[in-house]
C-alpha cells in the first residue's frame, strides 16, 4: 500500500524546521492522527520509522522503502560519526543525497549507543568519553557535538544527547541520569540558538525509568524547555512489557498536545497499538528488519516462522492480506527454501514483507482514528495477533 508523499518540490517546503497539525483525535482513547511537516516532506502520523543505522535500511533500497509505505527513516549519529564521518557526508551533499532518500530523516543523538558501550565509556557532566567499537580510538561526545554532527548530516529531526539508565537501575541512578539529561538538553538548546534558521527540528527526551513520579517530574522539566517535539526514552532496555505500557500510559497524555510525541526504540506490533492509544505519534525499532533476517515474519494472523517444516510444501503467500512483493509473487515454500539456503533474496523479500506489514498497520491505525473507531479496531487487531501468536503464526 503506497504511503504518503515523502518529498515536496523545493518551493513547497517549509521555512520552519517543523510543523505539526492534529487532524483527528479518538474520543475513547488518546490516539490522534496528525501531519508532521519537515523540509523534506510531510509525515502522516502515527508513523513507524524503519532504522537505517548506517544510512541504509538493511537489504532494501529507498524506492522499495517508499513502495512499502515508508515516509520517514531513522539513522544513527554515533555510527555515521565514526564511519564514514559526518564531515564526509556533509561534503557529499548531506545524508539525504548520500543515501538517496529524499524524504524526512530523524537522527538519534548516539546516547543509546554510548549507553550500550558501558565497558568502553565514561560519563561526566561534560559529556561521554568512549572508545570506538571499530578501532578503539578515543572520542568525546558532548551535547553540542552531538547536535553539530546531526546538523552536518542534514537531519530533519535531531535528538538531544541524553543519559539512558539501564533497566532495574536504583532511583538514585535514574535521578542522576535525569539531572544530567536536563542539563544536556539546556546546553543543546543554547547551542541551537546560535544556529541559522536552517537548523533541524530538535526533540527533547524524557527519562525516569519505571518510576511514575520521576517520569512525571522529568516530563515537566523537558516539556518546559521549548523543544520542537518530545520523546520518551529508556523504555527498550530490558523492562517487562507491563512496565513499558505503564510508562506509555502515564507520559503520552501528559506530553504537550501541540508537538509530536515519540516513543523511542519499541517495535512489537502489540506495543505500538497500545502506545498509539496513549497518544504517541512516532515509533522506531530494528525489530521488523532484524526479525526478517532471522526468518520471523509479522502477519495479520500473528508471528510466522518461515523456517518451520510446516511450510516446506505450502503454496500460500506469507499473508493473504498483504500486497508486498513477497506475498504477491512467492509461496511460503519458496521463501522457506531461500531462508534455509541463506539466499540474499530471501532476506530482502522477508524484509520487504515485514516493513510493508508495519506500514499497513500504521495506515490502519490512521484510518481508524479518522473514523473515530480506534479502540474497537485496536482491540480486534490485538485479539487477532495474540490468537495467532499462540498458534505460532502457522495458522491462517
Amino acid at each position: 500500500m503506497p504511503g504518503p508523499s515523502t518529498s515536496n518540490p523545493p518551493s513547497a517546503r517549509s521555512a520552519l524546521p517543523l510543523s505539526f497539525r492534529v487532524a483527528a483525535v479518538d474520543t475513547a482513547t488518546s490516539a490522534r492522527r496528525a501531519v508532521l511537516g519537515t523540509r523534506h516532506g510531510e509525515v502522516e502520523t502515527p508513523s513507524f520509522m524503519p532504522v537505517g543505522t548506517h544510512g541504509a535500511v538493511k537489504a532494501v533500497t529507498p524506492d522499495e522503502l517508499r513502495e512499502a509505505g515508508t515516509s520517514i527513516v531513522l539513522s544513527n549519529t554515533y555510527h555515521l560519526y565514526l564511519r564514514p564521518g559526518h564531515e564526509v557526508v556533509a561534503e557529499l551533499g548531506g545524508l539525504h543525497r548520500f543515501m538517496g532518500w529524499s524524504g524526512p530523516i530523524l537522527t538519534d543523538s548516539g546516547g543509546y549507543q554510548v549507553f550500550s558501550l558501558a565497558a568502553l565509556r565514561t560519563l561526566s557532566d561534560e559529556g561521554a568519553e568512549f572508545r570506538s567499537h571499530l578501532d578503539g580510538s578515543l572520542h568525546t561526545l558532548t551535547p553540542e557535538k552531538a547536535l553539530a554532527i546531526q546538523v552536518a548530516l542534514g537531519s530533519d529531526i535531531a535528538m538531544v544527547l541524553d543519559e539512558c539508565p539501564p533497566a532495574g537501575a536504583d532511583r538514585a541512578v535514574v535521578r542522576e541520569a535525569m539531572r544530567r539529561t536536563t542539563a544536556w538538553a539546556r546546553r543543546t538548546l543554547e547551542e541551537a540558538a546560535r544556529l541559522p534558521s536552517s537548523r533541524p527540528a530538535i526533540f527533547g527526551i524524557v527519562q525516569g525509568g519505571v518510576h511514575a513520579d520521576l517520569r512525571r517530574e522529568h516530563l515537566e522539566e523537558i516539556a518546559g524547555l521549548g523543544f520542537d517535539g518530545h520523546a520518551v526514552g529508556g523504555v527498550s532496555v530490558g523492562e517487562p512489557a507491563a512496565e513499558i505500557h505503564a510508562v506509555g500510559a502515564l507520559t503520552g497524555p501528559l506530553l504537550p498536545a501541540t508537538a509530536p510525541r515519540y516513543m523511542m526504540g519499541l517495535g512489537r506490533p502489540q506495543d505500538l497499538l497500545r502506545l498509539i492509544g496513549d497518544g504517541f505519534d512516532l515509533f522506531d525499532c530494528v525489530l521488523p528488519t532484524r526479525n526478517a533476517r532471522n526468518g520471523t515474519l509479522f502477519t495479520s494472523h500473528g508471528i510466522l516462522h518461515i523456517r518451520n517444516e510446516a511450510h516446506r510444501r505450502d503454496a500460500r503467500p506469507i499473508d493473504p492480506d498483504c500486497r508486498c512483493p513477497a506475498c504477491r509473487t512467492y509461496s511460503r515454500a519458496y521463501l522457506r527454501h531461500l531462508f534455509l539456503s541463506n539466499e540474499i533474496l530471501g532476506h530482502r523479500l522477508n524484509t520487504l514483507h515485514n516493513l510493508t506489514y508495519y506500514q499497513q498497520l500504521m495506515c490502519g491505525a490512521r484510518e481508524a482514528i479518522g473514523a473515530g473507531a480506534y479502540a474497537p479496531w485496536r482491540d480486534a487487531m490485538l485479539a487477532r495477533l495474540e490468537e495467532g501468536d499462540a498458534a505460532d503464526g502457522d495458522a491462517g
